[in-house]
C-alpha cells in the first residue's frame, strides 16, 4: 500500500513539473517578447551622439558592465524574486498592487464598500498579528485622505505609462527589425524603404488584433524559443572568434571606468542602456496567465542567459571593429550569409513583443474601466475558453494612429528609444514604490525592509530615469505629454464617478416611499420584469422615483441591480450574486448586487437575465424555508444594524446550484464555494461604508445536501404563497424584461472652484457624451432599454 503511495504521489509531481515546464515554454511568447529583442536597438541608443566609440573599447566594455548589472538587479533580483511575490490571488500587475493596498487599509476612493465583500473567498487577508510599525503606516495613511488621492495617482500615472510603452514599443521593436535594410541599401534607397516597411506591418499587425491572441499566438513561443536560440548561438560565434576575454566587462569596475571617462556624456547614454530591461514589467503583469515558478524557470535558465550571450556578443565584435557611430548596430554584428534569415526572424520576434504589449494595454484599459477609472469602452472578449482574451476597438485604432505617427515623425531609433526608455522607468518606479506598501501592509514587514527595498531599486531607477529625462526635447517630451494627458481624463472620469455616487447616496428615496406606491396614487402595475441599475448598495435610487414620477407604473417584479467592482481579480460564480428582499414578500421588489473582479468577464445580457431569474427563484425558496423555521442558521446575532430599514436588512449570497427542494442542512464554519452543494451566506448589513462604519456581523455558511429520495418520504406540500411567488417570477419573465437605466447631465454646483467646474462641466461631460453609454458597456439590447434622464448636481 506505501509502495502503491509512493509511485501514485512520484507521479502527480511528475505531472506538476511536466505542467510547469510547458507553461514556462508557453511563457516565452507571451511575457518576453518585448524583453528579448532589446539587443536589436540598445547599443545603438546607448552610442546615439551621447558617446564614442574609440580605440581603448572602454565605452563599449562600460556599456557591457551597466547592461549586465542592469540586466541582474532589476528583472532577475528584483521582479522574478521578490515582485513576483506580491501576487494578488495569482495575478500581476499595477492594479493587482493596489488592490492588495485597498484591502489591507481604507484607501479607495469610492466609498461602496461592504462587510460582505470581505466574506469573499478571493479576499484573502493575511491573519498574522500585525506589527506596531505596520499599524502605524496603516493608521497613517487612512486619517490623512490626500494620500489615499496621491496614491490613486501614482496608480494611474504607472497605468499611463504602461499605456505609452503599448504606443511606442510596437514603434521601436518594428522598425529596429527592419532598419537591418540599411547594410544593404544605398542611404537614399533606405531611407524611402525602412519607412514605409514598418508602416505597413504596424498597420497588418493592428488589423489582426480583433481575431484575438488565441488565434494569432499559436506560434509565438517557437518563434521566440528560436529567436532566443539565435541569439545565444551568435553571441557565442562573436565571442570565441573576436574576443573570448570579453567576460571580463562583467567586473563593476568597468562601470566606474565608464562613467569617468565619459562623465555627463555617459549618464545621458544611460537613456539608451536601460532599453535592456524593456518589458520586464511583463513577467509581473502576465503574471496571471502562467505561474510564479514557471516565469522563474523561464527567464533564470533561457531569457537571461541568451540576453546576456548577446549583448556579449555584439561588444566583443564591437571591441574589434571601431566603426564610426552610425554603424552600430545589431546586424553589423551578424554574419553577411545568415544576415537576411536572422532579419526575417527579428522581424517576427518584433512583431510577437510588440502583439504581447497591445494586449497587455487591452488588459490594463479594461481594469481601469472596471474600477471607475476610464471612459466606458467596448470589450469585446476574442476568446470563450481563455479567460481573460480582450480587444478593444477604439483603443486599437487610436493605438495604431499615434504607433505610425511616432515612426513616421521620429524616423530614428534613438528618438523613440528616449520616449520609451522614460515611460519603461516611470513603471517600473510605480511598480517599487507600491511593492514597499505591499511589504509593510500586506507582508507585515519591518518598515525598514521597505525602505531598504525602495532605496536601492530605486536608486538604480531614479539614475536610469533622470537620464531619460535629460533627453526631453529629443523624444521624453512624448510619454510625458501623453500621461499628463490620460491622468487627467482618468482623474477626472474617477473624481465625477464619485461625485456620482456621493449625490446618489445622498438623494436616494426611503422605502417607506416605495411600498406606499399603490392604486390609491394612481400607480399601476404592469406585466413584466423591471431591472433597475443603480450604483447604489441599499436604499432606492433617485432615477427610479424620476420614472414612476412620469409614468406611473412600474413592473410587477422589480429587481434593482447593483453591477459592483469589489478590489480581488475574479469572484467565483458561487459569491457572484447577493440577493435580498426590498419590502415584504408581496411587494415583490428585490435587490440584487453583482460582484465583479478587476479581471472578471463580465457575462451577455441573455445569460445574465435567465440566470438572474435563477437566482431570485433560489432566494424565494432559500428565504421562505428560513423565515417558516425550516433551516435553522444558528445565527448568534440576528439584530439590525443602525440605519438599515427593517424591510431591507439581510444579503443573501446564492451559489451555483439550484435549490428546488426542501434541503436536509449541516453547519460548517469554514466551507469554501467550490464544495458548496447549494451555499448562501447571510449578511445584515447593507449599508454603504460612507453612512456607517461597519459594525461587526455573525455569519455562518450553510451546506445543504438534497436528500434524492424525497420524493418516497412524505413531504408538506409548498405554501401556496411561495408557489404564487415563484409563479409571479417566471410569469414575469416570459411576459418580458425591461432594462431602467439612468441617463445623466452632471454639473457643479454653483459656488464651486474653477477646478471643480472644469473638471465636471467641461471635462466629464464632453468624456460622457463621445465615449460609450451605460447600455452598451452593460450589453443591453437596444429594444428592452429604458432610460431615465436626472440631472446631477455635484
Amino acid at each position: 500500500m506505501d509502495l502503491e503511495q509512493g509511485k501514485f504521489g512520484s507521479t502527480l509531481k511528475k505531472n506538476c513539473w511536466r505542467n510547469t515546464l510547458l507553461l514556462a515554454y508557453q511563457s516565452l511568447g507571451v511575457v518576453y517578447g518585448d524583453l528579448g529583442i532589446s539587443p536589436l536597438y540598445v547599443y545603438r541608443s546607448s552610442f546615439a551622439e551621447d558617446i564614442q566609440h574609440s580605440e581603448t573599447n572602454e565605452e563599449i566594455l562600460g556599456v557591457l558592465s551597466f547592461v549586465f548589472w542592469t540586466l541582474t538587479l532589476v528583472p532577475l533580483f528584483k521582479y522574478v524574486f521578490i515582485v513576483l511575490r506580491a501576487d494578488d490571488n495569482g495575478e500581476g500587475g499595477t492594479f493587482a498592487l493596489y488592490s492588495l493596498i485597498c484591502r489591507h487599509a481604507k484607501v479607495s476612493l469610492i466609498p461602496n464598500r461592504q462587510v460582505a465583500d470581505e466574506a469573499l473567498s478571493t479576499y484573502k487577508l493575511e491573519h498574522s498579528p500585525q506589527r506596531t510599525n505596520s499599524s502605524k503606516v496603516k493608521t497613517f495613511l487612512e486619517k490623512h485622505k490626500p494620500l489615499h488621492t496621491a496614491l490613486l495617482i501614482l496608480v494611474l500615472l504607472g497605468t499611463c505609462m504602461v499605456i505609452g510603452d503599448g504606443l511606442l514599443t510596437p514603434a521601436i521593436s518594428v522598425f529596429s527589425a527592419v532598419s537591418g535594410l540599411e547594410l544593404s541599401l544605398s542611404k537614399d534607397r533606405h531611407q524611402y524603404a525602412v519607412i514605409p516597411i514598418t508602416c505597413f506591418i504596424l498597420v497588418c499587425l493592428f488589423a489582426l488584433q480583433h481575431y484575438g491572441t488565441h488565434r494569432l499566438g499559436f506560434c509565438f513561443a517557437p518563434i521566440v524559443l528560436v529567436w532566443l536560440l539565435c541569439l545565444s548561438v551568435l553571441g557565442l560565434y562573436n565571442i570565441l572568434h573576436w574576443n573570448p576575454k570579453i567576460y571580463e566587462a562583467l567586473s563593476p569596475y568597468y562601470m566606474f571606468k565608464f562613467l569617468k571617462k565619459t562623465k555627463k556624456r555617459g549618464w545621458m547614454s544611460l537613456g539608451g542602456i536601460l532599453l535592456c530591461i524593456t518589458g520586464s514589467e511583463a513577467m509581473f503583469a502576465d503574471l496571471g496567465h502562467f505561474s510564479y515558478t514557471a516565469i522563474q524557470i523561464a527567464f533564470t535558465f533561457m531569457v537571461y542567459p541568451a540576453l546576456i550571450l548577446a549583448y556579449m556578443g555584439q561588444a566583443a565584435y564591437l571591441s574589434k571593429h571601431h566603426h564610426t557611430i552610425h554603424q552600430i548596430s545589431f546586424y553589423v554584428s551578424v554574419p553577411e550569409k545568415v544576415r537576411y534569415p536572422v532579419m526575417i526572424l527579428a522581424i517576427l520576434a518584433s512583431v510577437v513583443g510588440s502583439q504581447a504589449i497591445i494586449s497587455g494595454t487591452f488588459s490594463i484599459i479594461n481594469q481601469s474601466q472596471s474600477l471607475g477609472c476610464f471612459p466606458r469602452v467596448k470589450v469585446v472578449h476574442t476568446s470563450d475558453k481563455i479567460h481573460g482574451q480582450i480587444y478593444i476597438p477604439e483603443i486599437n485604432w487610436t493605438l495604431m494612429i499615434l504607433c505610425i505617427a511616432v515612426t513616421i515623425g521620429f524616423r530614428d531609433v534613438k528618438h523613440i528609444g528616449n520616449a520609451s526608455g522614460l515611460a519603461v522607468m516611470a513603471v517600473m518606479l510605480v511598480t517599487t514604490c507600491l511593492t514597499s506598501l505591499v511589504i509593510i501592509l500586506c507582508w507585515n514587514k519591518p518598515p525598514i525592509l521597505a525602505l531598504c527595498f525602495l532605496l536601492f531599486f530605486g536608486s538604480i531607477e531614479l539614475l536610469y530615469f533622470s537620464a531619460s529625462l535629460i533627453k526631453f526635447l529629443e523624444g521624453a517630451w512624448l510619454p510625458i505629454l501623453l500621461a499628463l494627458f490620460l491622468v487627467t481624463v482618468m482623474f477626472v472620469w474617477h473624481y465625477a464617478t464619485v461625485k456620482k455616487y456621493e449625490y446618489d447616496l445622498h438623494n436616494k428615496v426611503s422605502l417607506e416611499w416605495l411600498l406606499a406606491l399603490g392604486p390609491s396614487l394612481g400607480i399601476a402595475r404592469v406585466p413584466g420584469i423591471g431591472l433597475v441599475f443603480t450604483d447604489l448598495t441599499s436604499g432606492i435610487p433617485a432615477n427610479f422615483s424620476r420614472f414612476v414620477t412620469n409614468l406611473p407604473a412600474f413592473h410587477r417584479v422589480i429587481v434593482f441591480v447593483c453591477v459592483k467592482s469589489v478590489p480581488v481579480p475574479f469572484v467565483t460564480p458561487a459569491e457572484r450574486y447577493l440577493i435580498g428582499r426590498v419590502g415584504p414578500p408581496a411587494h415583490r421588489s428585490y435587490r440584487c448586487i453583482v460582484r465583479y473582479g478587476y479581471r472578471d468577464v463580465h457575462q451577455d445580457v441573455d445569460s445574465f437575465e435567465s440566470e438572474l431569474v435563477r437566482k431570485l427563484a433560489d432566494f424565494i425558496r432559500y428565504d421562505w424555508y428560513r423565515t417558516h423555521g425550516m433551516i435553522d442558521t444558528n445565527r448568534e446575532d440576528d439584530g439590525k444594524v443602525s440605519g438599515a430599514s427593517s424591510n431591507e436588512c439581510k444579503l443573501t449570497v446564492i451559489g451555483t446550484m439550484p435549490f428546488s427542494a426542501v434541503p436536509a442542512f449541516e453547519m460548517e464554519d469554514n466551507l469554501q464555494p467550490a464544495s458548496v452543494s447549494v451555499g448562501f451566506t447571510t449578511v445584515e448589513s447593507m449599508e454603504d461604508v460612507i453612512e456607517s462604519e461597519p459594525r461587526g456581523v455573525m455569519e455562518r455558511r450553510v451546506r445543504f445536501a438534497i436528500d434524492h429520495d424525497s420524493e418516497a418520504d412524505p413531504k408538506p406540500e409548498i405554501d401556496t404563497q411561495l408557489q404564487e411567488e415563484l409563479e409571479d417570477l417566471y410569469g414575469a419573465e416570459q411576459a418580458g424584461t425591461a432594462f431602467i437605466l439612468g441617463h445623466t447631465h452632471v454639473k457643479a454646483k454653483q459656488g464651486s472652484s474653477l477646478f471643480k467646474r472644469l473638471a465636471i462641466n467641461v471635462g466629464y461631460n464632453f468624456l460622457r457624451r463621445n465615449c460609450r453609454g451605460p447600455d452598451v458597456a452593460l450589453k443591453v439590447p437596444p429594444a428592452s432599454l429604458l432610460e431615465v434622464g436626472m440631472v446631477y448636481v455635484v
